[in-house]
């Protein structure tokens, strides 16, 4: 079942249930959808890597929002964010736990040969590939970084 059928099912579940936090969220995500299935050079159909990198992106933004709002002590507009990231997140491959990361951020390291901080580039190129959906990627270079650098 592709994503954008998941969305409509939970969307119907959402209005039969009066739950406006989900609903709003599942339209966005809908909407968000519909642009990336008609923007230019774009097929008719996603793929599951196009449907994770999208949902990534809106998880990203709901994050970035929630910090500032948090540090500008606005609740009532940081609440919003929280709800709209717990939904979207369900729709996220499970994230990987920090020791998981930091094996699979050594084997990769191990891997490309990289020893000092000017290797992280190319550490990067593969880990970013490797674990996209699976981390996120200021998680992934925070710790690139610190493996790098002998912590």
């Amino acid at each position: 079942m592709s994503l954008e059928q998941k969305v409509m099912e939970q969307m119907k579940d959402a209005m039969k249930a009066k739950d406006e936090a989900a609903l709003r969220t599942l339209r966005a995500i809908k909407s968000a959808i519909l642009i990336e299935k008609t923007s230019a050079g774009a097929s008719d159909t996603l793929t599951e890597a196009d449907e994770i990198k999208m949902l990534q992106k809106m998880a990203k933004q709901r994050r970035d929002s929630l910090d500032i709002f948090t540090q500008q002590n606005r609740e009532d507009l940081a609440l919003k964010e929280r709800e709209e990231l717990a939904i979207i997140e369900k729709f996220l491959p499970k994230q990987m736990s920090q020791e998981e990361l930091q094996a699979e951020l050594k084997a990769i390291i191990a891997e490309v040969g990289a020893s000092s901080p000017a290797d992280m580039g190319k550490v990067m190129g593969v880990a970013s590939k490797k674990l996209a959906g699976k981390a996120d990627g200021k998680a992934i270079s925070e710790n690139v970084k610190q493996l790098l650098a002998g912590g």
